[in-house]
């Protein structure tokens, strides 16, 4: 009677257990997938967008550029096409916000170091002061890794217009003038398609921490 009881009992163990596993494996498939929204210039404050553009709410995508990385080299969307990438702006000699965020930009180039999908694009807001040699070296202080993250300097107005118009990241108006100065901590998550999907304060650990994890949503979109 016993031996009977035993194997009864170790067949309810058994049952048990891949009763349990059918659940959990339920509870995971019918969890909702988060999905990052795509964002539009409607989506932002109105600070943050130009008059043109506030009441847009499709079809917002990063417009096409042109500059010049750390290594004198032309850099244009075609360098980011089917490419995720974040996006900043800065300058080489901010004592104040832009060291920050260069090191956490570069936390995150050792985290997608060997990921071909994702790069990094640094956009100085002084391209004036920030020629090519004086990119480089401040490229070479921070460890920048050349194929992963282009730092880029060239036309102040495109540049500005970018910031404004296509980034939507900065809260003041200008025309990229003598006398125009922008200054933001904002990172920007793109899509292969050049829209926006996200948001971050670049001089924000925890935020920093929610940019990777959007990131790993993103690139998981792509694979569905």
């Amino acid at each position: 009677m016993r031996e009977f009881f035993k194997k009864f009992r170790l067949l309810g163990m058994v049952l048990l257990a891949l009763s349990l596993v059918i659940v959990f494996l339920f509870y995971r498939a019918l969890q909702p997938k988060k999905i990052l929204p795509v964002y539009q210039p409607a989506d932002f404050n109105p600070e943050l967008v130009d008059a043109d553009l506030q009441y847009v709410k499709k079809y917002h995508a990063v417009a096409d550029f042109s500059l010049v990385n750390q290594n004198g080299q032309t850099i244009t969307q075609a360098d980011y096409k089917d490419k995720i990438y974040i996006a900043d702006f800065f300058f080489t000699t901010c004592p104040t916000i832009c060291p920050i965020m260069t090191e956490n930009m570069a936390t995150i180039q050792e985290k997608i170091l060997n990921d071909d999908e994702v790069l990094l694009l640094s956009h100085s807001v002084t391209p004036e002061i920030d020629s090519v040699p004086q990119l480089k070296k401040y490229a070479l202080e921070k460890g920048v890794v050349d194929q992963k993250w282009n730092l880029v300097t060239g036309d102040k107005k495109q540049i500005y217009e970018l910031a404004r118009k296509s980034y939507l990241a900065v809260k003041t108006d200008g025309d990229g003038g003598p006398y125009d100065m922008i200054h933001t901590e904002n990172f920007m998550l793109i899509d292969k398609e050049k829209r926006i999907r996200g948001t971050y304060d670049g001089t924000n650990s925890e935020e920093i921490e929610e940019l990777l994890k959007d990131l790993a949503i993103l690139k998981a979109s792509y694979k569905e």
